[in-house]
């Protein structure tokens, strides 16, 4: 909005990326929603609404899980993008993120406006056809809720399924980076960590204050 980059230096390009090296474009393509309006800050609430949803109700805890959604959805949509003449993928991934919630949340009631009211599951497809009152293509709508029900399959539906298995396995090294370490039930502390081992209060303070 300042006009300091313009919105030729942030769009997906692959001829950009893989000739040029603008590696950045593969990044900056998701955070790029458009000029201030009505679009662009309803993007905002949904982004942040869904987004903290998500991670402080299914994914509490699991904050490496939650950053490997994030990659496996970007990873998807670069896919597509490839294809597809996409420049701007932020909104779809808003969508996978509304789609992954709704999926999990499936019996909570909503309301849209006032206007409509209708069950969790049925809010990207909502959302899609305001975009589409907006004069949006739908494209990147569709595209949305193809990577979240993706993911929301292979995570939720798939291993639960006979003869199903766990396919999306987090790497390590996002555990490591990302989780707090389970403390180790074989751990034996050395003996000046004991608890017994430490000074009491009592016995600080006569040291402080001899009689």
């Amino acid at each position: 909005q300042l006009e300091f980059i313009t919105p030729f230096q942030l769009y997906f390009n692959p001829d950009l990326i893989f000739r040029k090296f603008q590696i950045w474009r593969l990044i900056t393509n998701f955070l790029f929603f458009g000029p201030l309006g009505f679009s662009f800050f309803f993007n905002m609430i949904f982004l942040y609404r869904y987004c903290r949803m998500l991670e402080e109700g299914s994914f509490r805890g699991r904050t490496a899980d939650f950053v490997f959604m994030f990659l496996f959805g970007g990873f998807l949509m670069t896919l597509f993008g490839l294809f597809a003449s996409l420049f701007f993928l932020g909104q779809a991934f808003t969508i996978m993120l509304v789609y992954v919630w709704s999926r999990r949340n499936p019996y909570i009631r909503m309301n849209f406006f006032g206007l409509l009211n209708f069950q969790a599951p049925f809010l990207p497809w909502v959302l899609m056809g305001f975009s589409l009152l907006l004069g949006n293509s739908i494209i990147i709508d569709l595209l949305g809720i193809a990577v979240g029900h993706i993911y929301y399959f292979l995570e939720d539906v798939f291993p639960n399924q006979p003869g199903g298995k766990k396919l999306l396995l987090t790497p390590g090294f996002l555990k490591m980076v990302f989780d707090t370490p389970e403390e180790d039930p074989n751990y034996n502390p050395l003996p000046e960590d004991r608890p017994e081992h430490q000074p009491r209060d009592h016995d600080q303070n006569e040291q402080q204050h001899p009689q």
